[in-house]
């Protein structure tokens, strides 16, 4: 197996995000055959034993997945300073240690994808990968159709310059709306500000699909693992690059 930088490994290992594993780092709590390390840069192999905080890491386990209908009131972080409940607090005690595939804000519901593998997390939520994210929302107003259209060709929001969106009409009973968003970015509050730029104000959102997965039918606050055989079919292009990666080639 090639060597690999000690911060990626302990992203991919599920330990921390690469930025917070280069923390670790710095501070001096990570070794590598007993000794200190302060370099995230330093490369590793299979034969070299890593410790954080002197417990001992384990060689990389099988990348997996899991699909969780995240409830609103909860902050996807494992510590919040405000003393908010949690996502990770919520989970099950069986899940081993898993990451996030992005964040879903406090009031936002439905999908949130987990991961052991900070490799696949990056992959799914890095922008070059344009994977989609499907959202129900529910607003409250009188839209303008310009700046409807303007969403769906590309429309810069605040400075903040957005792709174009798929906005599809659900129901509508008044002023109020249901519509289907799907976007192809993971931009801090996205949906909520493209639909105030439209004139709209989100009371319900709802993550219903991120790429291939769906939420379907599971229950809030349920998780449930995605099989291997389809996760290596749904993620085929990223296993095929880290294996050619690690091969060497």
């Amino acid at each position: 197996m090639a060597k690999e930088r000690i911060a990626k490994f302990l992203a991919r290992s599920g330990v921390a995000s690469r930025r917070e594993a280069e923390r670790l780092i710095a501070a001096g709590h990570v070794t590598v055959n007993g000794l200190v390390v302060t370099n995230p840069a330093t490369r590793i192999d299979e034969n070299d034993v890593l410790a954080v905080g002197g417990w001992p890491i384990a060689r990389r386990e099988k990348t997996r997945l899991w699909r969780y209908h995240k409830p609103p009131g909860l902050v996807t972080t494992a510590r919040d300073p405000q003393e908010r409940p949690t996502v990770f607090a919520a989970l099950p005690k069986s899940l081993p240690r898993v990451i996030s595939v992005g964040r879903l804000d406090l009031n936002t519901e439905g999908l949130l994808l987990l991961t052991n593998d900070g490799g696949v997390a990056r992959y799914l939520e890095h922008p070059a990968q344009s994977i989609a994210r499907r959202y129900r929302v529910r607003t409250h107003g009188d839209p303008a159709e310009s700046k409807m259209m303007e969403l769906e060709r590309g429309a810069t929001v605040d400075g903040v310059r957005y792709r174009p969106v798929l906005i599809s009409i659900d129901s509508r009973k008044g002023s109020n709306w249901w519509i289907t968003v799907t976007v192809s970015e993971g931009k801090n509050r996205e949906i909520r500000k493209l639909m105030q730029y439209a004139g709209l104000h989100v009371t319900r959102l709802i993550r219903t699909g991120y790429g291939p997965f769906e939420l379907g039918e599971l229950a809030r606050g349920a998780v449930e693992e995605v099989p291997q055989r389809l996760l290596r079919r749904a993620l085929s292009g990223y296993f095929a690059r880290r294996d050619a990666r690690e091969q060497g080639l």
